[in-house]
This record gives structure tokens, sequence and C-alpha cells, in this order.
């Protein structure tokens, strides 16, 4: 018995929203080492920019990503700041 191949997964185009955002939270790897961590962070942040989330202080928090060697007001402080130029 065999597996299939996983589906094609299109990458979003490098000046969408979409892959910005998710750009900046890997960009943070060293802080936040868990990939699904990242990606929740990512969606979540996402919808922040688009207007249907929290920010980014109250995201770091409810998304109960495991931090390493940083607070939690530090890596929001760094997701702002990197999402204010985004949003420019």
């Amino acid at each position: 018995m065999s597996t299939l191949p996983p589906p094609f997964v299109k990458e979003f185009p490098a000046d969408s929203l979409e892959k910005q955002v998710y750009s900046l939270v890997n960009s943070l790897a060293e802080f936040i080492p868990i990939d699904n961590d990242r990606n929740r962070l990512g969606y979540a942040l996402f919808k922040y920019m688009i207007g249907e989330g929290d920010e980014p202080l109250i995201t770091v928090k409810a998304a109960k990503v495991t931090l390493k060697g940083i607070s939690a007001e530090d890596i929001a402080e760094k997701l702002a700041a990197g999402l204010a130029i985004i949003r420019k």
C-alpha cells in the first residue's frame, strides 16, 4: 500500500499582506521556536491587520505561544513595530 503525495500548496504573492505578516512572525523564530505557534500567531496578526483581531500584546497572550528568551511584552513591541512598517 502506498500513500499519495501531499497536495500542492500555492504560496501567497510576496507583496500580499498575508505573506508580509507571516514573514514578520517567521523572522522571530529564535524567540518563537515552535512552527505551529508561529503559524497561529501569524494568522491572528493577519486578522488584526484587516480589522478583525486584537492588538499584538493581547494576541501574543491569547495565542499562548511558547516564548524563548524574551517576554510577551517585548515580542509584542517587536511585532507592533513590524506591523507599523507593513501598514505604511
